[in-house]
């Protein structure tokens, strides 16, 4: 919080009836309202600010988690023959569920169940009764499609705005939201989030980075929720115009949709002279506001575990794994009306940590995806692990692509990185950062890589998930 010392902050129908159940909502008591009509310090939310739950026992934890995943799973066997049909094959019921430890005998669930389930079979209740829908990209396939009831949006945002207070959001403030908006949930999630905690906010959306600059410049806002590699576009747009980033007004930003690492942390602070916190979220679960770090200690996402039930599990078992232990993550959601999901297999790598500034459980940054990973020459690589590697050299910008190619049988992966632009006229500097950028991938990640030097600029910049991985091997 040091850096934050050198800015001065402005003060200032749903389901069947059998299926209501009570939810955590957002709510400023009279004291903590006059809290923060007074000092409104960022340093940590004040306890009496927080949502009763997220501080209870690990007893009052499991007893809420055990309740409504009972709930949950007669919900998707009711009402989602695609859960029927799985519980059925598995051989177990509903009523088969006691205690936590026994979530790991029911099936579960993949994208292909719900690209199969296209546009609508996994809504659990009926289409009429959504509010609203969002899907994903549909890259890879035909998209997901994911349902939302009334109590669902209200749920989302009241965990979005946990999660910008968990950030140092306070009410009051203003929140430029830089997320893309539409079928992508992140814009809409954010707004709808940044409101429900009584933030000002400002929908932008993506792209139009001048415009960025201009209105983050103009209507100086405390709060940005953006992508972290757009984040560092805005960024050098800001110099581009002779603008100095860290004498914005942005005191927070909200990251994710994309994995990143602490190197692009630490960029990001320097830059802005603010703090930067991971979001973790994702269209199949809810959106943004699955788990959040805190601002206490950024230490990783808290996982706001009255909502949402993470397992780790072994990649290519599916065995459940001991807390502590790096795997691929699964969640099952707890209070989902429309769209509830059972054990889904997120396919994002990562490890559950004990709570710290919260009682709930966090979890480590993501260091890649089982389905995103490159396997080069037979060594799996991660985007993030070189990443990590060109974050480190002064030299080099965090604007790179990884490049694979098959050449005579054998893989090959090209790295295409700019230089930092008070860098970019030093031609020996760069020769001997791409010679040891080489020689570090090699060391480390453990694949031979061919590394160029692009021109500023060459590297295309993305206003929504970067896309890190250009794969120009043949298909055959």
């Amino acid at each position: 919080m040091a850096a934050r010392k050198k800015k001065t902050a402005k003060k200032g129908g749903t389901a069947k009836k059998k299926a209501a159940r009570p939810a955590f909502r957002f709510r400023l008591t009279a004291r903590g309202a006059a809290a923060v009509a007074g000092k409104q310090l960022r340093g940590g939310c004040p306890r009496n600010l927080l949502d009763p739950i997220e501080i209870a026992s690990r007893d009052e934890i499991a007893a809420v988690q055990t309740r409504r995943l009972r709930w949950t799973l007669a919900h998707a066997y009711r009402n989602v023959p695609l859960y029927k049909q799985k519980f059925d094959a598995a051989g177990v019921h509903p009523r088969d569920f006691r205690k936590l430890d026994d979530l790991a005998k029911f099936p579960f669930t993949t994208k292909d169940d719900l690209r199969r389930a296209y546009p609508f079979g996994m809504f659990a209740i009926p289409r009429e009764k959504c509010v609203r829908v969002h899907a994903s990209s549909g890259t890879t396939g035909k998209p997901t499609v994911v349902g939302y009831s009334r109590a669902d949006i209200a749920n989302w945002a009241a965990l979005v705005a946990r999660s910008i207070r968990a950030s140092g959001g306070l009410p009051g403030d203003l929140l430029h939201v830089a997320y893309g908006y539409g079928l992508f949930t992140g814009g809409l999630g954010a707004h709808y989030g940044g409101e429900a905690l009584g933030c000002t906010v400002i929908p932008m959306s993506g792209g139009q980075t001048e415009k960025q600059v201009q209105l983050i410049a103009d209507f100086k806002p405390q709060l940005i929720m953006v992508t972290p590699s757009y984040m560092l576009a805005i960024a050098d747009e800001f110099e581009k115009q002779g603008l100095d980033p860290r004498r914005s007004s942005l005191l927070v930003g909200i990251h994710g949709a994309e994995p990143w690492t602490d190197s692009m942390r630490r960029e990001i602070e320097a830059r802005f002279a603010m703090d930067a916190l991971d979001i973790y979220g994702l269209s199949e679960v809810m959106g943004p506001g699955v788990a959040n770090e805190c601002i206490e200690t950024k230490d990783g996402p808290t996982i706001w575990e009255d909502h949402f039930f993470p397992e780790i599990l072994d990649p290519a078992t599916g065995t459940p794994l001991p807390d502590g232990t790096s795997g691929e993550l699964a969640f099952t959601t707890l209070t989902k009306e429309a769209f509830p999901v059972i054990r889904y297999r997120t396919r994002d790598l990562t490890t559950l940590l004990p709570g710290t500034a919260r009682s709930m459980r966090r979890m480590a940054r993501i260091t890649g995806r089982s389905d995103d990973m490159m396997i080069v020459r037979g060594v799996n690589v991660f985007p993030t692990q070189i990443e990590e590697l060109i974050l480190k050299d002064q030299r080099l910008s965090p604007h790179y692509v990884l490049e694979l190619r098959r050449e005579e049988r054998l893989d090959r992966l090209d790295i295409v990185v700019e230089p930092k632009a008070e860098r970019a006229a030093d031609a020996e500097g760069l020769r001997q950062a791409a010679a040891l950028l080489a020689q570090n991938v090699k060391a480390y990640v453990g694949v031979t890589a061919n590394v160029r030097i692009a021109g500023i600029g060459q590297v295309a910049r993305s206003i929504g998930k970067a896309k890190r991985v250009i794969d120009l091997r043949p298909k055959d």
